[in-house]
C-alpha cells in the first residue's frame, strides 16, 4: 500500500474541506502543504500522512486511522478535501 490518498509526491495541495486527523488537529480549508508520502502501520490500521511546509524548515506528520469509527472515511474520500495548486 504505497499511497492510498492518491496524493503526488512533491506536488503541493490546498485544503478545500475541514477535516481533523487521528489527533484531532483541525486542517482548515486553505492550508497548504507539499506531499512527501504515507506510511501505513496494518497493526493498528494507522496511516501516516508526510508532509512538508513551507514556514517550516522539516517534514511534519499527520496520523489517521483507517477504521470507520475514526478517519476512514476521510481516507477513502481523501481527494475530495484537497486540491492541487
Amino acid at each position: 500500500m504505497s499511497n492510498p490518498l492518491e496524493l503526488i509526491t512533491g506536488q503541493k495541495y490546498r485544503v478545500v474541506k475541514d477535516f481533523f486527523d487521528y489527533d484531532k488537529i483541525l486542517h482548515p480549508v486553505g492550508e497548504t502543504w507539499t506531499f512527501a508520502g504515507t506510511n501505513f502501520l496494518p497493526y493498528d490500521d494507522g496511516l501516516t500522512l508526510f508532509v512538508t511546509i513551507d514556514k517550516f524548515p522539516k517534514q511534519l506528520s499527520y496520523r489517521f486511522q483507517w477504521r470507520q469509527e475514526e478517519q476512514a472515511s476521510i481516507i477513502e474520500n481523501f481527494i475530495e478535501f484537497v486540491e492541487p495548486c
